[in-house]
């Protein structure tokens, strides 16, 4: 086997990946602690039973019980199923005076025959487990979406401006959801090899024994499942989900709870990170080790595509064959899908990977040189050959009639979804219209190719090994297209592009191309087969 660039970075990547991927299984599965080892072994049982109290409370510390507002209380829990409760919770001043609300549960295994205990007996109790989490969050309000056109109650400075009158102020967020992980599995853990993770959330008693783990974070919370909270309505409803997890389980939670704080550091968003949380607690945990496989290949295939992409493009000197057309309409596309993406508040994951280069592309095509002459900025356009004039000429052929059907299709849209949809602002709408359009022409521009394959009869001259590996990463990004949250128009997208690939393949079935002609690499694959006669 040749080696190669490529094939020594494939190599690398998947041993980076395979080791990822073991690492997190050992962190899902750590090793128990034998019975003849040191061990921190756990107070509880499978047959234990607790009382439980779920508490709300204005102050982030707990001076005394009367801090405390008991809002659901049971006297034989059982942590090892999952329970639920709708309630209706009663907000106080403070808090509907843009403050804040948290949540406190409390936890005491009781023994049998032992008497019933109040919630200040649990919290002067050596063996209580306690959790806390927060029922409120400050967040800016978002845009009201309103009907652009015949619509009695907007206001004016909505339909004329995307910004509002005065600067946007955080306000306090109802939280409806809130989930509490009780580490029920009563897991032997090794004296020695505490995982550190964890080893702050341990509670442990003189007899080297540790109570269950209750973990409240919001690490599971996503931010649109936030509720303005209104002064006009003090009281406000509350699902209480309590779930019992693994040691692994938990491991996770705070291990990816810890990394998403350290990725606001480097300046992501929250809705960013609302995306990461959706891969790794909104999928069982193999399909977690799947994702993380496929999105390691598509890294790498971005990058060899990429990589490819600018060879191909940096040592094109001529465009015969080519769509000069499909090549312009991608870079104006690209440009408007940013902006789309913008507008929809949608993951940076989408935004960072919406086609690299594309403007260069068009630079390349054009044959344009920006220069400076003295002071003053000058482009210049390189010429154009015979091939290229009839590449040209019938690339505006397989054009001419399919823009009849397109600018009615595109015009028919915006009308219809401004008078039946409802839009932030007429930017919004206007970006909304242009995106759709792109959508559409973006999977109509692909045919002028193909037309040009077809009249041609050739496929020699596309750069085949960037668009294998960008194949490769389209049926991937059909995956991803159920994991990562996107405009459905995006999602939309990605599986239109399969469609156009399957006929690139039967076109390169049908034309197969001359192995023994210098590529634009430079590189002949076969020899010919004629040989000169000895004489």
């Amino acid at each position: 086997m040749k080696f190669s660039f490529t094939l020594a970075l494939s190599g690398v990547f998947l041993a980076y990946i395979l080791h990822s991927m073991w690492t997190l299984y050992t962190l899902y599965y750590p090793k128990r602690c034998g019975k003849n080892e040191a061990c921190i072994r756990p107070t509880w049982t499978a047959e234990s039973r607790f009382q439980f109290f779920f508490c709300t409370s204005s102050s982030t510390k707990i001076r005394s019980v009367n801090d405390l507002t008991v809002i659901w209380s049971e006297n034989e829990f059982d942590i090892f199923k999952t329970s639920e409760r709708y309630l209706n919770v009663t907000l106080p001043q403070k808090t509907l005076r843009n403050g804040t609300l948290h949540a406190y549960v409390l936890l005491l295994e009781r023994k049998e025959h032992e008497p019933v205990r109040t919630v200040e007996q649990l919290l002067g109790h050596s063996s209580t487990s306690l959790g806390a989490g927060s029922l409120t969050r400050h967040l800016v309000p978002q845009d009201e979406e309103i009907s652009l056109i015949g619509s009695a109650t907007a206001k004016p400075e909505v339909r004329h401006s995307q910004k509002p009158a005065r600067a946007k102020v955080p306000q306090t967020h109802w939280n409806p959801k809130v989930e509490v992980s009780i580490m029920s599995d009563p897991f032997p853990l090794k004296t020695n090899q505490v995982p550190a993770e964890i080893s702050h959330l341990l509670q442990i008693n003189s007899k080297r024994q540790y109570v269950p783990i209750i973990h409240m974070t919001d690490v599971t919370t996503r931010e649109k499942d936030f509720v303005p909270v209104n002064k006009t309505v003090p009281q406000l409803p509350l699902k209480i989900v309590i779930n019992p997890i693994t040691i692994g389980r938990l491991r996770l939670m705070v291990t990816v709870n810890e990394a998403l704080k350290s990725m606001h550091s480097f300046g992501l968003t929250t809705k960013d990170t609302d995306e990461v949380k959706g891969i790794f607690f909104d999928t069982n945990f193999y399909v977690l080790l799947m994702t993380l496989l496929v999105s390691g290949f598509h890294l790498l295939f971005d990058f060899l595509a990429f990589k490819n992409d600018v060879n191909f493009w940096r040592s094109k000197k001529t465009f015969e064959g080519l769509s000069l057309r499909g090549v312009l309409w991608r870079g104006l596309s690209q440009v408007i899908v940013f902006f789309y993406l913008l507008d929809e508040d949608t993951s940076r994951i989408v935004l960072f990977t919406s086609a690299v280069g594309a403007l260069w592309k068009v630079t390349k095509a054009l044959k344009m040189n920006v220069c400076f002459i003295g002071w003053r900025l000058r482009v210049q356009f390189g010429t154009t050959s015979d091939e290229e004039k009839k590449t040209n000429e019938l690339d505006s052929e397989g054009m001419k009639y399919l823009l009849y059907i397109l600018y009615p299709l595109c015009v028919g849209g915006a009308i219809y979804s401004l008078l039946y949809q409802s839009y932030r602002s007429w930017y919004s709408w206007c970006i909304h219209s242009l995106a759709n359009g792109v959508y559409a022409f973006g999977f109509l521009f692909m045919l002028p190719q193909l037309f040009l394959n077809y009249r041609l009869k050739s496929v020699a001259h596309l750069p085949w090994r960037v668009f294998m590996y960008k194949a490769f990463n389209t049926f991937i990004d059909d995956l991803f297209a159920f994991i990562i949250t996107m405009p459905t128009a995006h999602r939309v997208a990605c599986f239109r592009d399969d469609a156009v690939f399957l006929v690139y393949l039967y076109q390169r079935w049908l034309y197969p191309v001359d192995k023994t002609r210098v590529n634009e690499f430079g590189e002949s694959f076969e020899k010919s087969s004629k040989k000169p006669k000895k004489e």
